[in-house]
């Protein structure tokens, strides 16, 4: 976040990367990485640059109508109006002119989570002279996406909680399964939206209950509409997600047979276990190391064990994404290296999931989700105990 104390600590970054200033640009919410940087309140519904520079102090550019937001900008750094097209291009001229600078641009579009500024000022700010503008996502890394030691607590205690709920929700599908009325996954659902509102933690949806062939679709989400209900010899896929209030997303997905598993999930279901196991041991043998590591390597890790299993077409999206302090789906490195081309370090303070999955439609559908997040010289996995093999209810 950007404020006096961070300050110093992105102006050594924007020195070492040899850039002249870091300018973020946002229109109506179309870069949330701002939101995230400046944490400003009230309306802006208009355009607003704040350019940082590698030396003295930022300065905010906003217009003339909404000076509210920027009450709270600290004393001493300097701001701006425009009300014309006109004197906003000069103003941002005055920042930029001859200068090389960082923005929310991923070339190529290579990864879209970093891709926020449009075309149309990418082209505005080279024509008011800058002579470079390169991708801050080296920066929205360090700045926007690192957990403090307050989101790391948030963050155990969900996680904790979550996988309680979990395993307490299989055990209810499996005792209903042998019965005359079998819980149906919109129930089960309804369930433990239940438990986490007594264990104050908040979702946006889901959970996600898929059982035999939905869990071939990895969006799938019951409805009341559709109520399918959960029986015996059923693959069943639980994916949840909570947070405490202001802390840090958890985010697992565990797995279940109602009875016996059949071979067929035995070979799938070790499949995945063996990716995100082989995730795990390439981050914390890298970071225990020191050794530089990007998010695509780590996909590329998980996803060589499912393909030499014969399954890599059916794994059809990457292995991890970023969990920031804000987001579930954060601004942070991805493991990514087959829906983008994420090159980004996967730094100490960051998080994100791992979750290796297969999906054969209209058969069988399967994933495994542990959150791993990075501490000097360490990478540690979320919750206590993950699961090593299909639980059988």
């Amino acid at each position: 976040m950007l404020n006096p104390e961070t300050l110093p600590a992105i102006q050594r970054a924007l020195a070492d990367a040899g850039l002249d200033g870091w300018l973020l640009f946002d229109f109506q919410g179309a870069n949330p990485i701002v939101a995230g940087m400046l944490g400003l309140k009230g309306m802006i519904s208009r355009r607003i640059f704040i350019w940082i520079p590698r030396e003295g102090v930022p300065h905010a550019l906003g217009h003339a109508i909404e000076p509210g937001p920027w009450e709270t900008w600290p004393i001493g750094w300097t701001k701006g109006s425009y009300s014309s097209w006109r004197s906003l291009e000069s103003s941002v001229a005055e920042m930029v002119r001859g200068k090389r600078i960082a923005m929310e641009y991923s070339a190529g579009d290579a990864v879209p989570y970093l891709d926020r500024v449009p075309a149309g000022v990418i082209e505005m700010v080279r024509a008011a002279g800058a002579t470079s503008i390169e991708s801050s996502g080296e920066l929205v890394t360090q700045f926007n996406a690192t957990w403090s030691r307050d989101n790391i607590a948030s963050h155990v205690r969900a996680a904790e909680v979550i996988s309680t709920i979990a395993s307490a929700a299989f055990l209810i599908a499996g005792e209903k399964a042998r019965t005359s009325k079998p819980i149906t996954e919109f129930e089960l659902m309804k369930w433990m939206q239940e438990r986490f509102a007594r264990a104050n933690l908040f979702t946006d949806h889901g959970p996600n209950v898929s059982a035999g062939a939905n869990a071939a679709n990895p969006h799938y989400e019951p409805t009341a509409n559709n109520p399918r209900p959960i029986r015996e010899g059923d693959v069943l896929l639980i994916d949840l997600w909570a947070h405490e209030k202001d802390g840090v997303w958890a985010d697992q997905t565990w797995m279940a047979t109602i009875g016996a598993p059949s071979a067929r999930a035995q070979e799938v279901w070790s499949a995945i276990r063996d990716a995100r196991d082989a995730a795990i041991h390439h981050v914390q043998t890298h970071v225990a190391a020191g050794t530089p590591l990007r998010g695509g390597d780590v996909d590329d890790v998980a996803r060589k064990v499912i393909v030499d299993r014969g399954l890599g077409d059916y794994f059809t999206h990457r292995t991890g994404h970023s969990i920031d302090a804000r987001s579930i789906h954060g601004s942070g490195p991805h493991l990514d290296n087959l829906e983008t081309r994420e090159e980004r370090l996967l730094i100490p303070g960051v998080g994100f999931s791992i979750e290796p999955g297969v999906y054969i439609p209209g058969e069988i559908g399967m994933r495994t989700e542990v959150n791993v997040y990075l501490e000097p010289g360490k990478a540690v996995v979320t919750p206590r105990k993950i699961q090593a093999d299909l639980i059988v209810v």
